[in-house]
């Protein structure tokens, strides 16, 4: 099962490379909301940093989202996908194999970015690392999340409406304890318990999505 889960991480990782414009326009698409909220706002110090954990958030989210389409899709398209259903090798591990890439793709270079983006916002210290951690944890969680959803919803007219239809309530607890762990720590408390939480959600969202989401494309697919 390992070798098939770096199997497909690898081979997701090597078409996200070839079709990288894609990658390009998900991490463009992030840093440009964050950078058109001080132009909006305004250029005060105080006002952009008591935005700032919430403004990197949602530009987070919606660019998580941005990405879900393609999850499955072009192997919905050319018949890998069923290729994956009839392998030897479980399906959730298979799908775990491309939601980690798909992470990796879209997710990891926003945690990346985030520090220019919050020093950018007036973030710093201590509050600036709670940030890059909160992502660290959240981010895999909506691609596991968003996996769900785009199960559900492949091959469907107008299938990214009902997409975000499906995964932004799911999104919600993410979004607010991540956030949160900046506000808390900006306010002089402690960020641990909103760690903590992101943490269960990690590890249950990595216990329980692949095989939910494998039970959305059996149902796609039939």
């Amino acid at each position: 099962m390992w070798v098939a889960l770096r199997w497909v991480v690898r081979r997701d990782l090597m078409l996200a490379l070839r079709g990288r414009g894609e990658v390009l326009t998900n991490l463009m698409f992030f840093i440009i909301v964050v950078s058109l909220f001080p132009l909006g706002v305004g250029p005060e110090r105080e006002t952009l940093t008591e935005i700032a954990s919430g403004v990197v958030w949602v530009a987070a989210l919606l660019s998580s989202m941005l990405a879900l389409g393609r999850l499955f899709s072009s192997d919905y398209e050319d018949g890998s996908l069923e290729q994956f259903m009839l392998a030897a090798h479980p399906l959730p591990v298979l799908v775990l194999g491309k939601i980690l890439a798909h992470w990796l793709v879209s997710g990891l270079p926003l945690v990346l970015m985030a520090p220019v983006l919050g020093l950018q916002l007036g973030l710093g210290g201590e509050a600036l690392w709670v940030l890059i951690t909160s992502l660290l944890l959240g981010t895999p969680v909506l691609s596991l999340l968003g996996a769900v959803g785009a199960g559900l919803t492949l091959g469907l007219r107008g299938g990214g409406v009902l997409l975000a239809l499906l995964v932004l309530p799911l999104y919600i607890p993410v979004l607010v304890f991540g956030a949160g762990a900046v506000e808390a720590v900006r306010s002089g408390l402690e960020a641990s318990a909103h760690l903590s939480l992101l943490g269960a959600f990690l590890v249950g969202s990595s216990l329980l999505a692949p095989w939910a989401a494998s039970a959305a494309l059996r149902i796609s697919l039939d």
